[in-house]
């Protein structure tokens, strides 16, 4: 058996049973003699097992030198919780672990029904685990009665004050009894976290227990490379492949929140938005969606997300790269806690590979590159995915039989299954189709290995093996910054054709032509639809014959000859040379002298208009009756 100093006995046998073969530094920490009563103020971030730590800590409090807990009536031990899944974690916790000692363990928590609370707390309970809120209902209707309280836990207390529950942590903790242990257990201490530990601990005794930050093993790294056009489709892919129970989705900026918000909606993902625009009730309505499985995706800037845990959180997507190592850290973070698993996908477009291989290598980690997922990937995690619910484990029930014997035999189970099949799917978003890029770094690599560098010229003009083809026509040309390295991925995707299948490229002033290979030019035709509309209302249209490209030359700009200038040749006041010299006389002045640029400015002493006199010198006109 391994040696717990200072555990109860019984506490020591859940924790054999349990497995625990070594404590953490945060439990080693509670277990001092010299805190045996004392109050604390705890820094642990998610995933240290704190909560079997305050465990440790509440036992001595609460058997004092029992083994057993007696009969249950009024709560000793209450411990506060930010979300309802945390909450619920807690209880499951101390369940196992208080298993030896008789505890009774009462949840009460929002959502949760409220009456069946109440009957539980009116049977007795030793320990209380709730959220705020709930619990200030039960105090209120004297449900819940804390004149027996021995000790209270925060737990998560930095994230209860970032969710406003201030005034609620308050009036549970005003009515507590003043001789009570408390203890505070907080990610971060800060400002407001410190004064809230003044005013409701005694002589606090200040734990921190954060090693230096590391990166975590449990996270796993994957750098996809995308075409630059490409990169929300590869997030779309990425999300309908991993099918993550909770994800987020960091933006570099409140626009990109709001435009990937908006196209994630359309298709059909269940998201939420988070940035600094939002305010505190909007933002905790947005991470309270993500908790009860109203939505799985959150859409996030760096600042609106800094500090948020989210339970059950296995993909961390960058949309945008982040700034500095530090910003990828602290993203990734937010996976692969309280030893869960998680995948930090960053994506990376073909024009900032460069950074991101310098990000990653000054954060240390070493990530896999890849690609994003494709169609064919995710529909085979679909399929998977399928095969392997839990639904097909339940045997029908009894009130079932009927109705499913009824469809067997009016349609079919071949029928059925592929109408199940249909209906699993729709609710679904399709994967998009990405242009494929290539992975490797071959300049990278080459200069790695010291292998000289190769340059070919660059090929122009028409490809001599492009074979048979049809020319089309595209209402966009120069005049509409038309570029072939936004169009050809356009063209790929609403053509349903590869790179390979286009040919030349030429640019005119307000249309583009486009050469496709003979045996795509149908199907091509027909993956434009009806109306031969791409994005942005681009629309294409199908040339008999190979377009005539020559057009006239511009004219160079030449001066009229002498003899066709008019009358303008015998001007008198026009310069002949440079300002001021060899200039004829009455050119623009009445006294036949030189202009320079020494000559004072002319001045108006008045000019008479009509309906106004412009008074000279003061700027302003003198209105008169009529105006």
């Amino acid at each position: 058996m391994t040696d717990y100093n200072g555990v109860s006995p019984a506490i020591a046998k859940a924790l054999q049973k349990r497995g625990y073969t070594e404590l953490t530094p945060v439990q080693k920490a509670m277990l001092d003699p010299a805190l045996a009563a004392s109050d604390a103020l705890v820094s642990a971030q998610t995933g240290s097992g704190k909560t079997v730590a305050f465990g440790l800590a509440l036992a001595p409090t609460l058997l004092e030198s029992a083994e057993r807990f007696g009969p249950a009536a009024a709560p000793v031990a209450l411990v506060i919780a930010p979300t309802r899944e945390l909450a619920l974690q807690v209880k499951r916790e101390l369940e196992w672990l208080y298993e030896m000692t008789g505890a009774v363990i009462v949840s009460c928590v929002g959502g949760m029904d409220i009456r069946s609370e109440r009957r539980a707390l009116e049977r007795g309970a030793h320990i209380v685990v709730g959220t705020p809120g709930r619990l200030c209902d039960h105090i209120r209707r004297n449900a819940l009665d804390m004149s027996e309280l021995k000790a209270a836990v925060l737990d998560e207390a930095d994230e209860m004050l970032d969710l406003g529950f201030r005034e609620d942590l308050e009036f549970i903790l005003d009515a507590a009894p003043d001789e009570r242990r408390t203890l505070m257990f907080s990610a971060t201490v800060p400002a407001a976290i410190a004064k809230l530990a003044k005013s409701y601990q005694r002589d606090a005794v200040r734990i921190s227990t954060q090693a230096e930050e590391k990166q975590h093993i449990d996270i796993e790294y994957r750098a996809l490379a995308v075409s630059p056009s490409d990169r929300e489709n590869a997030i779309i892919n990425v999300l309908r492949y991993y099918e993550a129970r909770n994800a987020i989705v960091f933006c570099s900026t409140r626009a990109a929140v709001n435009h990937l918000t908006a196209r994630f909606h359309n298709r059909n993902f269940h998201v939420v938005a988070l940035s600094g625009e939002l305010t505190q009730n909007e933002r905790s309505h947005a991470l309270q969606a993500m908790r009860d499985g109203r939505a799985r995706v959150c859409i996030a800037t760096d600042v609106a997300a800094r500090g948020i845990d989210l339970p059950g959180l296995d993909l961390v997507v960058h949309a945008d790269l982040p700034t500095n190592p530090d910003t990828l850290l602290h993203r990734s973070g937010r996976t692969g806690r309280a030893g869960r698993k998680g995948v930090s996908a960053i994506i990376v477009p073909l024009n900032a590979r460069r950074k991101a291989e310098r990000l990653l290598e000054n954060a240390g980690i070493a990530a896999t590159w890849a690609r994003p997922p494709s169609v064919e990937e995710v529909t085979e995690r679909d399929d998977e995915r399928l095969l392997a619910d839990p639904i097909f484990a339940d045997k029908p029930l009894e009130e079932e039989l009927g109705l499913v014997q009824k469809l067997i035999a009016s349609h079919g189970a071949e029928t059925l299954a592929a109408a199940f099949v249909r209906l699993y799917r729709s609710n679904q978003s399709a994967p998009e189709d990405l242009i494929e890029v290539s992975v490797q770094d071959d300049r990278a690599r080459k200069r790695r290995e010291g292998e000289p560098r190769e340059f070919a010229p660059a090929q122009k003009g028409p490809r001599d093996d492009f074979g048979p083809s049809v020319w089309f026509s595209v209402s966009v040309g120069r005049k509409q910054n038309a570029e072939p390295r936004w169009l050809i991925p356009m063209l790929c995707r609403a053509g349903n054709v590869t790179k390979r299948e286009i040919g030349a490229i030429k640019m005119q002033p307000d249309e583009t032509f486009v050469e496709i290979a003979a045996d795509s030019a149908d199907s091509f035709l027909g993956a434009l639809g009806p109306n031969k509309t791409m994005e942005r209302g681009i629309r294409v249209a199908r040339l008999n014959g190979t377009p005539d490209f020559s057009k006239p030359a511009k004219p160079a700009y030449a001066k009229k000859p002498f003899e066709d200038r008019g009358e303008d040749r015998f001007r008198s006041d026009k310069p002949k040379g440079k300002f001021g010299k060899d200039r004829p006389a009455g050119a623009g002045r009445q006294d036949d002298k030189p202009w320079t640029k020494k000559d004072p400015k002319p001045k108006f002493e008045g000019a008479k208009f009509e309906g106004a006199k412009f008074e000279g010198g003061k700027g302003k006109f003198s209105k008169k009756k009529d105006r």
